[in-house]
């Protein structure tokens, strides 16, 4: 299937495999509308991506009315989106949770869990009245196997893998599917400076192929969730 008369709404999409997954869709003739949250970025991307298909706006996935606002703007530019890209995301490592900051907590879970319930809920606002959509949430398999490094970023995926599973079982039966897709660690700005192998990680532009794999799959087909993860980074 490609993806000419899609209108896909794309958060996380300045960096890293959001960035990615524009290039890889614009390559499908998509009409993407991408999300970020820092100014800078966004203007950065929009210089590096320019595309007559292709429109950014700042918003905070996690602010109610920004939301509302960011999915206002896409239907005026291309129209309602009937994609719907769940992919911002924040971590922030908690090694010693005795000494763990309390906003870590509530700022990954704001972005990580309610960033994706209010972008949801706008979506189906314009799929469930068409009944047809595909809403792909990008998770991670750190919300299928947790970690001592990053506990309360795991907790933040687990939650919103659960959100995932129980809105699909709601969006199917309005004529949505719902795909999860968790890749192992990528080598992102996610890490920082930190000392970890990131030559041996999935990279951006393969996540963006799975998910472009996805999207371009026949509609009948209903891929619930995809794990997967570097070889090299499985062999050491």
């Amino acid at each position: 299937m490609r993806l000419k008369e899609h209108v896909v709404f794309i958060t996380g999409a300045s960096s890293g495999i959001g960035k990615a997954t524009v290039r890889a869709l614009l390559a499908e003739d998509a009409r993407v509308f991408g999300v970020g949250r820092t100014p800078e970025r966004v203007e950065e991307t929009r210089r590096e991506i320019a595309d007559d298909r292709f429109a950014i706006h700042v918003a905070d996935v996690a602010e109610e009315a920004a939301v509302r606002e960011a999915f206002a703007v896409c239907s005026a530019k291309f129209g309602a989106p009937d994609i719907l890209i769940n992919n911002a995301g924040l971590g922030i490592p908690t090694p010693d949770l005795a000494e763990a900051d309390p906003a870590a907590f509530d700022e990954m879970f704001r972005v990580n869990a309610r960033g994706v319930f209010l972008c949801t809920r706008e979506a189906l606002k314009v799929m469930k009245p068409r009944r047809r959509g595909h809403i792909v949430n990008i998770i991670s398999m750190a919300g299928q196997r947790a970690n001592g490094v990053a506990p309360l970023y795991c907790a933040s995926k687990f939650a919103a893998r659960g959100f995932s599973m129980g809105l699909a079982e709601q969006a199917l039966k309005a004529g949505i599917r719902v795909t999860d897709v968790n890749p192992g660690p990528v080598d992102t700005a996610y890490w920082g400076r930190r000392a970890v192998p990131r030559e041996k990680m999935l990279k951006a532009e393969e996540v963006a192929e799975i998910i472009r794999f996805v999207l371009t799959l026949p509609e009948r087909v209903v891929v619930r969730e995809i794990n997967f993860d570097a070889l090299p980074w499985l062999a050491q």
